[in-house]
């Protein structure tokens, strides 16, 4: 197996195995894997193959690929981040920041319109404004229920540290 497969391969079992733990016990069968796991078997893949079509079958000719690339890879993650800690009232934005990453990509591979720096920035401003106030006010509305979240997140920074060592070229 190559590097790229034992990496994604890796990440995908850290965060079926953190998944696993936060269920505490509760049955688990392969509706559940489905229903929580759907952005990441779907749309996600989908927005890779638009980037892959554009960097590998297309040599960098066709930009106008990686909008609709960008849009289904930032909505993919966002869906999956809100499957997993079941929390779409406040990650929403982050679909809003999907559209402006799909432009921006449109904006940093393609001609460099610099006239397409106006809705990305207006769309990057609104999502992270919309983010911030929702993120508060979960946040203030009760603190305790976000520690296993907080263990997710210290699992999969700590891994993604593991992962990503430089190796030495001999």
């Amino acid at each position: 197996m190559n590097r790229q497969g034992k990496a994604v391969l890796g990440a995908a079992l850290v965060l079926l195995g953190a998944y696993l733990m936060l269920q505490q016990g509760s049955r688990i069968g392969p509706a559940q894997i489905f229903g929580h796991f759907w952005p990441s078997l779907f749309v996600i893949p989908l927005g890779i193959f638009f980037h892959w079509m554009y960097f590998s079958l297309m040599q960098r000719k066709a930009a106008g690929l990686l909008i609709p690339g960008g849009i289904l890879l930032g909505a993919g993650l966002v869906c999956q981040f809100a499957m997993l800690l079941d929390n779409w009232g406040s990650i929403w934005p982050g679909f809003i920041l999907a559209v402006a990453f799909g432009l921006w990509e449109f904006y940093w591979f393609g001609s460099r319109n610099r006239w397409l720096l106006i809705p990305i920035n207006i769309l990057l401003v609104l999502s992270l404004l919309f983010g911030a106030v929702f993120s508060i006010s979960a946040l203030t509305s009760g603190l305790d229920s976000y520690y296993p979240y907080a263990a997710l997140a210290l699992i999969l920074g700590g891994s993604f540290l593991l992962l990503s060592r430089k190796t030495s070229g001999v």
